[in-house]
């Protein structure tokens, strides 16, 4: 059935109210062309920041919740975030909290625990203040100062336990010194600072930028319902020029259009908009950072000076919009704020889309082909080489994750050697897929019969694409299990499917990508140059040596010769290691050799022992062109539907 736009947006709120259990009437009016939700029950929950001093980091939350009921009322905050798969004590930069009731008298407040505090007894209604410092400006956290507010949600909010299916009212107040304006992926009012989100998880899922930012928007027609076409508005608070910021969303707008096109349609946006954030700032540290209709960009450079990096953040971002935030593993659904969710899927959600992230900046022509089957055949010597795949598979490194995304310890570890990251792992296994479907049952006038295009479009059909009409909820989230039969329902091959994951997936073999870079016109081949290989860790040059500031990897020359992480190493047949470049010259003049004698300091101790040589057991890849071999037919139609633009721009 086909219904207009208007309709579709009523219909959507209907359920929405089903959902949340409210008899109030839901009102849907129209601002500018975007939806928002008004409760005219007292449900609600309101909060007011406010930026006394922004040159001091820091704002004022007052937060107002009434029609509680009886009992004692608990004030949470997030130890997690949305995107982020470790623990994070945003509560660390929470002071001067308070509470009191309807009457303005304070309330007895207890804190209970390091992220919650209680207020035991009330008349119905609580308004509780905070303040919260923030310096940091990236995809996790919030920062503040007299150019911007950056806010990460779950870094200042505190919500009341069991309110979480309220409406929320959140109304910015801006000194009036300052020219800021509001982005966000939050419900809009007729007030341009005054913004609401349907539930909690919807609104500890949408960042926000306040600041005199530059700002470009686009329309794009949904492939499949050409009357729907979000408006995708790009926020940049930054330091360079208005020509970069045309060049920049002429960029986005090509990547937009290419990554739909793997899909066939876009979903639908909750207010019809989707919004990229960007902070492109000396101050800034560099990050990205998915969230449902919107995302987070950061970087300490400029648009110029770093605009391939920044666009493969854009790029890798931007496909979340389908893979994770609709396309959700069950672990991760529903996301836990008080906890981290452990997922074996990551090798999918994460990797899946750093692959794409690349191929969708090939396919809009915005990186050399070199670059990109460089960056391919770099991910494939990470695992390939990696010690630690003999210890794990890819799904054990998506459950790794709390360890690793970005969270923080003081004691050493030897992660170099136990771990692979979810994301190079998956991409490999994405980039693996892809060639090996291309190279099933292939059409020599038409082309292959599926690829990964079409496991990502049955994937979304399947599960993203029946998402519950609750924003912020995934209702039909994917277990491993289901991922392995969609693959096999997609191939017609249970066999083959199965085979993949018992393999390459859930087990710790690598694929053999030789014959199938070949398919498109690509060797695989041998990097070594004749240079001697000892799989030198980090090192650092210093006087007497090259100290080794990382753990050596297991099984490698130096590690069977019994070099460690902090160690000094000295000479090589008596060649002192002075610099790097000495280095350089000093192993590529032992070609030929099968050892030789290192010299090391450890604690004090000079050992010398015997050193192996070996040849790099990286790979390299060159084209059939630069051997000075044409493609054929086949090898130039394979590349032109695998790396070639479905869309025209």
């Amino acid at each position: 059935m086909t219904v207009s736009r208007n309709t579709a947006t009523f219909l959507r709120f209907a359920v929405l109210v089903v959902g949340f259990g409210l008899c109030a009437a839901w009102l849907v009016p129209q601002t500018g062309g975007q939806t928002e939700p008004v409760n005219t029950d007292a449900l609600s929950v309101g909060y007011v920041l406010t930026f006394p001093e922004p040159e001091h980091r820091w704002m004022q939350v007052e937060v107002t919740m009434d029609s509680l009921p009886a009992g004692p009322l608990s004030m949470r905050m997030s130890t997690s975030s949305p995107g982020r798969y470790a623990r994070h004590s945003f509560a660390k930069n929470v002071f001067e909290v308070h509470a009191f009731d309807d009457s303005g008298s304070p309330l007895n407040l207890t804190r209970s625990g390091m992220a919650r505090w209680d207020v035991a007894d009330h008349d119905g209604t609580v308004r509780f203040t905070y303040r919260v410092y923030g310096d940091r400006v990236d995809g996790t956290y919030l920062a503040i100062d007299e150019t911007h507010a950056h806010l990460n949600v779950p870094a200042w909010l505190m919500w009341g336990h069991g309110l979480e299916d309220r409406l929320a009212t959140i109304r910015f107040e801006i000194p009036e010194d300052l020219d800021w304006k509001v982005a966000t992926q939050l419900y809009p009012s007729e007030d341009p600072f005054t913004y609401t989100a349907p539930n909690l998880h919807y609104l500890l899922d949408s960042p926000v930028e306040l600041s005199g930012f530059a700002e470009r928007s686009f329309t794009v027609a949904d492939p499949l319902e050409f009357e729907y076409q979000p408006t995708f508005r790009v926020v940049v608070h930054h330091t360079g020029d208005d020509n970069e910021v045309d060049e920049y969303t002429r960029d986005i707008e090509a990547i937009v259009r290419e990554t739909v096109a793997v899909f066939g349609e876009f979903p639908r946006f909750e207010t019809d908009q989707y919004t990229f954030i960007a902070d492109y700032l000396p101050s800034a540290s560099g990050d990205a950072m998915e969230h449902r209709n919107s995302t987070v960009l950061s970087s300490s450079g400029s648009i110029r000076s770093q605009s391939r990096r920044l666009l493969g953040s854009v790029s890798h971002e931007f496909f979340h919009v389908w893979n994770v935030e609709r396309i959700r593993p069950a672990s991760l659904e529903p996301f836990d704020f008080e906890d981290v969710n452990r997922s074996g899927e990551l090798w999918l959600a994460e990797g899946f889309t750093n692959y794409y992230g690349t191929l969708i900046l090939q396919r809009a022509g915005l990186v050399p082909l070199p670059n990109t089957i460089t960056r391919f055949v770099s991910a494939i010597n990470t695992v390939s080489l990696a010690p630690a795949r003999r210890f794990r598979s890819a799904v054990d490194m998506s459950r790794l994750a709390p360890f690793t995304d970005a969270a923080s310890s003081i004691d050493r570890t030897n992660w170099g050697n136990f771990f692979i990251s979810y994301y190079t792992w998956g991409e490999v296994l994405g980039l693996g897929l892809d060639l090996l479907l291309r190279t099933r049952n292939v059409d020599s006038a038409v082309g292959p019969w599926v690829t990964l295009d079409d496991y990502m479009q049955l994937l979304w059909q399947r599960f993203g694409r029946a998402g519950s009409q609750i924003p912020g909820v995934v209702e039909r989230p994917y277990t491993q299990r289901d991922a392995r039969m969609l693959l096999g329902e997609l191939t017609n091959d249970q066999a083959f499917a199965d085979q993949f994951f018992d393999r390459y997936v859930e087990g710790r073999d690598v694929i053999d990508f030789e014959p199938l870079f070949a398919r498109a016109g690509f060797l695989l081949r041998s990097a070594s140059s004749g240079k001697a290989w000892f799989s030198f860790p980090a090192i650092r040059f210093e006087r007497g040596g090259a100290r080794v500031i990382e753990p050596v990897s297991f099984g490698s020359p130096l590690y069977r010769a019994g070099v460690e992480r902090d160690d000094l190493l000295v000479s090589i047949d008596g060649q002192n290691l002075s610099s790097r470049g000495r280095l350089e010259t000093l192993l590529g003049n032992l070609g030929g050799r099968q050892q030789v004698t290192l010299e090391y300091r450890r604690l004090g101790v000079t050992v010398t022992t015997e050193l192996a040589v070996q040849d790099d057991p990286a790979l390299e890849v060159v084209s059939i062109e630069q051997l000075g071999r044409p493609l054929t037919a086949d090898q130039e139609r394979f590349r032109a539907d695998w790396l070639g633009g479905k869309v025209e721009f």
